[in-house]
């Protein structure tokens, strides 16, 4: 029930409450993608660096970083999408999520920026929505 309780974006335009509704929700999703639906496997998979020996003794597949971090980022990417309604943002945080993931699995940034940034992102998602943007509610369908 809480999908349909949360403000659509015509209703987030002008309206600072709905627009901190919405921020809180994308800061519960960001909560529960970065937490309790990565696993530890993901955690280690997605960056180059991630200790995988238990389960893979002979050394990891190709290529199997970069899809465990797109595949995280994704999981971001729905919950912005699910939450706002937009499948811009959506798009928008699955790039941005991959890029700063990324970047800290190659220990250029610390968990603390890391989760900065994430944040940081929400925040704008909830200025566009609150602004108005009619690109940022743009849909296909």
């Amino acid at each position: 029930m809480l999908l349909a309780t949360l403000p659509d974006a015509a209703q987030v335009a002008g309206n600072a409450g709905a627009a901190l509704v919405v921020l809180f929700a994308m800061i519960v999703g960001h909560a529960l993608g970065d937490y309790a639906l990565q696993s530890d496997f993901l955690a280690k998979a997605k960056t180059r660096r991630g200790d995988l020996s238990a389960s893979f003794p002979n050394g990891r597949p190709w290529g199997l970083w970069g899809n465990a971090l797109l595949a995280h980022a994704v999981i971001h990417a729905g919950a912005v999408w699910l939450l706002t309604g937009s499948v811009i943002l959506g798009l928008i945080e699955w790039v941005l999520h991959t890029v700063i993931d990324l970047v800290k699995g190659e220990e250029k940034i610390s968990f603390e920026v890391d989760q900065a940034l994430h944040i940081l992102c929400k925040l704008v998602y909830a200025v566009l929505l609150y602004q108005g943007y009619a690109w940022v509610t743009w849909s296909p369908v």
